[in-house]
């Protein structure tokens, strides 16, 4: 699993880098809000942001508003203030937890631990579950149908059903070409991507006809696709 540690204090990134390495995670660092964006931009795999408040040219703050524009990703905070009143700023704009400056290393981990646990287990209940609603559309995974909130019907072929089902069972989660291929055609990846890239093009056309142009499917360029964590219920 792979965490992004942001704070202005080297001494305490490296602390949490050698805890997080030791835990057998792979460790991501930046310096500063603005830092923290570009390399979440650049690893939209990235598990867990631990993320200080006290920061230049962005503050923890606005970094937690920025990325639950589109992403879910669990974020423990990190600050020196102690009133309730920051902290409570800090989780209802997004943040899951909040640990107090200073710290027990030992204690970040466990709630890190703790929060990657919990996000683990809603993919997995959401992976599970017979029906996903994504924006206008109702994805029923035993019956191998989907249809729009007015009832109807859209006729996708099993390699598009597939593709829509397990974006939507992982919001957010951005999947390469390879990935989806490996996953939906169940082999290597011994194709182009654009194999995939035409079939994503057929399933958007479909569920554009039959919700009046809805996008669901979003393509992060230069990396894949995605559904947005906000379009599923």
């Amino acid at each position: 699993m792979k965490i992004l540690i942001v704070d202005d204090n080297k001494e305490i990134t490296e602390l949490l880098k050698i805890y997080t390495d030791n835990e057998g995670y792979e460790s991501i660092t930046a310096y500063d809000g603005q830092e923290a964006l570009d390399q979440f931009a650049d690893h939209p795999d990235i598990d867990l942001i631990i993320l200080d408040v006290m920061m230049p040219e962005k503050d923890g703050i606005e970094v937690v508003k920025e990325i639950r524009g589109n992403s879910q990703v669990p974020i423990l905070m990190l600050s020196a203030k102690v009133s309730d009143t920051d902290k409570i700023k800090g989780l209802v704009n997004g943040a899951d937890d909040y640990v107090t400056k200073p710290f027990n290393p030992l204690e970040v981990m466990a709630r890190v631990k703790s929060l990657l646990r919990r996000s683990q287990h809603f993919n997995e209940k959401l992976s599970d579950t017979k029906e996903i609603t994504v924006g206008p559309l109702v994805i029923d995974k035993e019956g191998h149908t989907v249809k729009t909130d007015r009832g109807e019907y859209i006729q996708l072929t099993a390699l598009e059903f597939g593709i829509l089902h397990l974006l939507a069972s992982h919001p957010s989660r951005v999947f390469s070409a390879d990935e989806i291929f490996e996953r939906v055609w169940k082999q290597d990846s011994v194709v182009s991507s654009k194999t995939v890239m035409v079939h994503v093009s057929h399933l958007r056309d479909k569920i554009a006809q039959a919700t009046d142009g809805e996008q669901v499917v979003e393509t992060v360029w230069g990396v894949g696709y995605k559904i947005s964590s906000d379009m599923v219920n």
